[in-house]
C-alpha cells in the first residue's frame, strides 16, 4: 500500500462527501479509492468511514485521522513545490470558476495578458452566480465575494468591491426620488433585490450614513441571483437596488442609470480567490491567483474605494 496516496484517497472523500466525486477529483477508478481506504483502515485497525448506500460519513476516529493527515499532506506540498516551483513552467489545463459581470468587466478583458505571460495555460473558465463545489467539480479555484463558509478551503483576499445606490431614469420619472432608505418600504416604491447563492434568500440592504445604519428586507416584486438579469431589471425600471461601483460606472457614465441616496453607503464586499487545500502550490493555480490579484490592485473601485 502506497500510504502518503491512501492518505490523499481517504482525505478527498471526507472532503467531498462520497467516493465516485473523490475518484473523479483524483482522476482515479472509484474501486481504486475504495481499496486505498480499506487498506488504510486495515493499517490503521479502524474504522475511519461508515458507509451506506446513499451517504458516506467520517467517524470520530477518522475525523481526528482526517485533521492530522491533512495537515501532513500539505506541509508534504510545501516542501516538494519548494523545490520544484521556482523553475517550474505554468502549464496544463486550469478550470477557473467566476461570477458573470466580474468575468464580462475585469477578468475577460484582460485575458489577453495573461494569456500572453502563460501561454501554456489553458484556461476552462466557468461563468455564472451559483455556489459551486469547488472538490466535487474538480475546479481548480474561484473568484468569490462575500464572507467565506468553507473553513477547510484555502483563500486569498484580492480586494474589495464597493456599491452605488441606482435606479433608472424611467423609475425615477414613475415613483419619486426617495431621499431616505426607509422611504423603500413604503408601497409607493419598488425594490429588486439580489438571492443568495447558497441561501436562496434575498441579500439585506444595508445603508450607512455616518453614525446611521438602516437594514432592510423589504417584500419586493422581483429578486434575481444572476448579475446581469439584475442588471437588466434595473435598466427596465423595474425597481431600485445596490449595485457593485464597477458594474454601474459606465451604466452611470451613459444616463442609463442614477445614482439615488448618494450621501447614504454600505459596507464594501471583501473578494477572495478560493481554492481547494493541497492545490493551493499548484505553479498553474499560483499564476492565475497571482494575475487576479494584480488586476484587482489596479482599480480603486475593486479595493472598495
Amino acid at each position: 500500500m502506497d500510504q502518503i496516496q491512501a492518505m490523499r484517497a481517504f482525505t478527498r472523500v471526507v472532503e467531498t462527501g462520497n467516493f465516485t466525486k473523490a475518484a473523479d477529483s483524483l482522476s482515479m477508478p472509484k474501486a481504486s479509492i475504495t481499496k486505498q481506504v480499506q487498506a488504510l483502515e486495515s493499517r490503521l485497525q479502524v474504522r475511519l468511514l461508515n458507509r451506506t448506500t446513499r451517504r458516506v460519513t467520517v467517524t470520530a476516529d477518522g475525523a481526528a485521522y482526517y485533521e492530522r493527515a491533512s495537515r501532513l499532506l500539505s506541509d508534504l506540498d510545501d516542501m516538494e513545490a519548494s523545490m520544484t516551483n521556482a523553475q517550474a513552467t505554468p502549464r496544463g489545463r486550469l478550470r477557473v470558476d467566476i461570477g458573470s459581470s466580474v468575468a464580462r468587466l475585469i477578468i475577460i478583458p484582460a485575458l489577453r495578458e495573461f494569456h500572453d505571460r502563460y501561454p501554456d495555460i489553458q484556461l476552462d473558465l466557468g461563468v455564472g452566480d451559483r455556489s459551486v463545489d469547488l472538490i466535487g467539480e474538480n475546479i481548480d479555484c474561484v473568484i468569490r465575494g462575500g464572507d467565506l463558509t468553507e473553513q477547510f478551503l484555502v483563500a486569498r483576499r484580492i480586494g474589495s468591491i464597493a456599491f452605488v445606490n441606482v435606479a433608472s431614469p424611467d423609475y425615477l420619472r414613475r415613483y419619486g426620488v426617495p431621499q431616505h432608505p426607509s422611504e423603500l418600504e413604503n408601497e409607493r416604491h419598488r425594490v429588486v433585490h439580489y438571492l443568495s447563492s447558497r441561501t436562496g434568500r434575498p441579500y439585506p440592504m444595508d445603508f450607512v450614513r455616518g453614525e446611521e445604519r438602516v437594514e432592510l428586507t423589504m417584500r419586493y416584486q422581483l429578486a434575481t441571483n444572476e448579475a446581469n438579469a439584475h442588471t437588466a431589471a434595473l435598466l427596465a425600471g423595474l425597481g431600485i437596488s445596490q449595485m457593485a461601483t464597477f458594474n454601474a460606472a459606465p451604466l452611470l457614465a451613459s444616463g442609463e442609470l442614477v445614482e439615488v441616496l448618494p450621501e447614504w453607503t454600505t459596507a464594501p464586499f471583501p473578494v477572495h480567490v478560493v481554492y481547494p487545500p493541497n492545490r493551493h502550490l499548484s505553479a498553474k493555480v499560483r499564476a492565475f491567483v497571482d494575475w487576479a490579484a494584480e488586476v484587482f490592485g489596479r482599480s480603486p473601485t475593486l479595493q472598495g474605494r
